[in-house]
């Protein structure tokens, strides 16, 4: 998990205020309810006074950690406090031997003569269940073996790139011709494409092929070449092969929420995701990370809207390429310290499973 660089004031927080503003967020997280000065004055080991409390709290509130929701209430952290939290003081939980147990035995169960989608539907629901939130995986379909690839010219600027992968999918594409192209140059690329992408996926061939580079430059004139790399990006970009999501337990974001507004922000959470383009920016997220990453509210702008936050890990395949990501998207207080180690156990025993 990449953990940003907080201004000095942050770090130099004294351990008094430290401490009440973990009780602040810890309240949050645990009941999501403000907490008032004269409350958190009990609560706190040394003995302080509610005036001195809220002494405290007013500076924490002037560096933009906590917040007041309302006029003489007590404070919630702000999405910076959250943040902050996360990165400076939580303490990631471990798993239970029985919780390592159920995942394993879990993702074991159903990878056993399972397509790899029921695998990972079963994971989601899985998460979902353990974490009280939504659990979620996206899973990447590019990386099925290629097996043969055509042009064939439509317009004399157009052409319909066909694409057959080895399970018998067929993808059609248009593609933009440079002015002059000829059947003879369509042929052409077709043919040096289909010499190497054959039994391979598309990233597999996008490599092989940059590899070929020079000799590709030799091999065909510029208009041919122009298709080659075309006729590969046209999946590889935003036209690509369709990713899978897999949400389970929405019903758990549901949950005591009954204002009109958060209902609002939870559909369009449902509506971004269900994009393509959201699909994509989810796997970008697991990507750009090793491992288990947080984001929380408006910092990745998939959730600006909802406001709600996300654990992401990525699975691999057994090239150690990120072939598709899991987690568990729910409000911001979310319980990071136990679902962190679970998703990311549960990524790696996907991994394993694909390995």
């Amino acid at each position: 998990m990449t953990k940003p660089i907080f201004d000095q004031n942050l770090q130099s927080l004294d351990a008094r205020s430290r401490d009440i503003f973990r009780a602040i967020v810890d309240s949050y997280l645990r009941d999501g309810e403000p907490l008032g000065s004269r409350n958190l004055s009990r609560m706190l080991p040394a003995s302080l006074s509610p005036a001195t409390v809220r002494n405290v709290m007013s500076d924490l509130e002037q560096l933009g950690l906590i917040y007041a929701p309302h006029i003489s209430a007590g404070r919630l952290p702000t999405q910076k406090g959250l943040r902050f939290f996360v990165d400076a003081f939580m303490e990631l939980g471990d798993l239970s031997e029985e919780e390592r147990r159920v995942i394993e035995a879990q993702v074991k169960a159903t990878g056993s003569g399972a397509t790899l989608e029921q695998m990972l539907t079963e994971a989601s629901q899985m998460l979902s269940g353990m974490s009280r939130g939504a659990g979620l995986v996206v899973a990447a379909k590019n990386e099925v073996p290629l097996k043969h690839l055509e042009f064939i010219q439509l317009e004399p600027t157009r052409a319909l790139a066909v694409l057959v992968s080895q399970n018998g999918d067929v993808e059609n594409r248009i593609v933009e011709l440079p002015e002059g192209v000829t059947t003879s140059q369509l042929m052409e690329a077709s043919n040096f494409l289909n010499a190497h992408i054959v039994g391979r996926t598309l990233a597999e061939a996008r490599a092989e092929v940059a590899r070929l580079k020079a000799e590709t430059k030799t091999a065909l004139d510029a208009l041919s070449q122009d298709l080659v790399d075309k006729g590969l990006a046209v999946w590889a970009g935003g036209g690509g092969l369709p990713a899978t999501l897999i949400v389970r337990g929405r019903a758990n974001l549901l949950e005591n929420v009954t204002a009109e507004a958060d209902i609002q922000l939870l559909r369009h959470l449902f509506e971004d995701l269900e994009t393509k383009d959201g699909l994509m920016q989810l796997l970008d997220l697991a990507e750009g990370g090793s491992g288990v990453r947080i984001f929380i509210g408006s910092e990745n702008k998939l959730f600006s809207l909802s406001g709600s936050s996300l654990v992401v890990a990525p699975y691999r395949d057994k090239n150690a390429r990120v072939v598709g990501a899991l987690g568990v998207i729910g409000p911001t207080r979310l319980n990071y310290a136990r679902i962190v180690p679970m998703v990311d156990y549960t990524a790696q025993m996907i991994s394993r499973m694909l390995r």
